[in-house]
């Protein structure tokens, strides 16, 4: 868990992901098309990948990847990324924290 947070602290925004993951890619993709660079962590390629999972799901993500964290906090997966953009309440967000170039 200590590792999933601190990770997700350390940049504006940060999705964990598994390189084979085509919902991971759309979700990247997405940001970048709004102006966003996030770092991205495959942890499928972490020894502690197993782990990290676990710690994203008892964080509350309703699946272990991807998970979205903007300025440190968890905002979910795939669906709640996608809601939250066609809602309009992810560019405010993402505005909010700075994370727009």
């Amino acid at each position: 868990m200590n590792k999933v947070m601190r990770l997700a602290s350390e940049q504006g925004v940060v999705i964990f992901t598994k390189s084979s993951c085509c919902l991971c890619y759309a979700v990247n993709i997405l940001f970048k098309g709004i102006g966003v660079n996030p770092f991205v962590y495959e942890i499928d390629k972490d020894p502690e990948g197993m782990e990290m999972e676990k710690a994203i799901t008892r964080l509350g993500c309703t699946a272990p990847v991807p998970a979205v964290f903007i300025g440190g906090n968890l905002v979910g997966s795939t669906n709640e990324v996608m809601s939250l953009h066609l809602s309009g309440s992810l560019i405010p967000m993402l505005q909010q924290c700075q994370c727009l170039s």
